[in-house]
């Protein structure tokens, strides 16, 4: 079984594309829920471009449920989403790092679209995530397989997706 990451900054429909997945019956999981991550003291996270999420901690994903999810044994999903301080570590773990992007005024009117209370959704975050653009984005650029523009619709991004994870790619 392929195993393909879905990483980029909020907004970029990582959530609705894997809700997508879900619904046609892949197998899929967000890594952004409880789950799979959670808050921790930024101290605690290495320093990288973007972080903290908030003044003194940061949203980041549970290392020892994330292994279980992704070791071989365990049948992992095809599809995983998610983007935090410390997946480094996992990458080796994909066939592919798929790049999900957007330009800036798509991702800030998605962000404004959000339920109240979403992350995103507060102007400071908006403005942090549009930051995250610059600061980020190239970094997640470099280690990844494939990029994929999610400004069209979720049933594009999806069919994109599904493409590339059928697709062989030349190894890292």
């Amino acid at each position: 079984m392929r195993r393909v990451l879905l990483t980029g900054v909020s907004g970029t429909g990582k959530s609705a594309i894997v809700a997508e997945l879900l619904a046609r019956g892949h197998h899929a999981v967000d890594l952004d829920c409880p789950a799979y991550s959670h808050w921790v003291a930024a101290s605690a996270v290495p320093a990288a471009a973007g972080t903290p999420v908030e003044p003194g901690r940061d949203w980041v994903w549970r290392e020892d449920r994330v292994r279980e999810l992704l070791a071989p044994e365990n049948g992992p999903p095809s599809f995983v989403s998610g983007c935090a301080a410390n997946m480094g570590a996992f990458l080796p773990c994909f066939d592919d790092v798929v790049l999900l992007s957007a330009p800036p005024p798509v991702i800030a009117a998605r962000l404004a679209a959000r339920p109240r209370g979403a992350y995103g959704q507060r102007p400071a975050e908006a403005a942090r995530v549009l930051a995250l653009i610059e600061a980020v984005e190239p970094l997640l650029r470099r280690r990844a397989d494939h990029e994929l523009d999610t400004s069209g619709s979720v049933e594009q991004a999806v069919a994109a997706v599904l493409a590339i994870a059928g697709a062989r790619t030349s190894e890292r």
